[in-house]
């Protein structure tokens, strides 16, 4: 089928808020910090599919009065990082690689979750490849887990206030 338009600004504040909300009995524990604001020229249901993802993964795979901080910041190099923290178990090295395959799910002894399919990381993986996204996921048994998703300057598109405040100026 048509793949979706993938040119529209998604503004990540707003995407951020809503998923934060999401599962408004935890939202409490998700700091947020955006210090960008750039948009990502993109499908706007698929990258609140990986936002929301990623939180709702970071609440359940971490204790429960555990911080999850949700971070949208530029990188030196012009791209543009949401990151995803949890202060949880943590994944073994040997299960990374395979975090995104389909039906893949880290046996966490935890039986918390006994259903579903796996973390959704498959979805969210093939989303960010749409986006032309890296996807790196950094963890330390015991110590969490941050889920980055890298957009290139391609992706993005800065809303540039410099322009209306050049208008608005000799009119006083």
């Amino acid at each position: 089928g048509a793949s979706a338009p993938m040119e529209t600004p998604v503004d990540m504040m707003a995407v951020i808020r809503e998923c934060s909300s999401l599962g408004s009995a935890d939202a409490n524990r998700i700091d947020s910090l955006v210090t960008t604001d750039a948009q990502i020229l993109g499908e706007y249901g698929e990258i609140t599919s990986v936002t929301s993802n990623l939180i709702s993964n970071a609440l359940r795979y971490s204790a429960d009065d555990a911080p999850v901080e949700v971070s949208w910041s530029e990188d030196d190099d012009g791209w543009c990082v949401l990151r995803v923290s949890d202060k949880g178990d943590g994944i073994s090295p040997e299960d990374v690689p395979r975090l995104t395959e389909r039906f893949f799910r880290v046996n966490r002894g935890r039986g918390r979750d006994s259903g579903g399919t796996g973390l959704g990381l498959a979805i969210v993986k093939h989303a960010l490849v749409r986006h032309d996204a890296d996807f790196e996921i950094d963890t330390e048994i015991g110590q969490g887990s941050t889920f980055s998703c890298r957009f290139p300057p391609e992706r993005l598109r800065f809303p540039s206030p410099g322009m209306l405040q050049s208008e608005s100026v000799g009119q006083g």
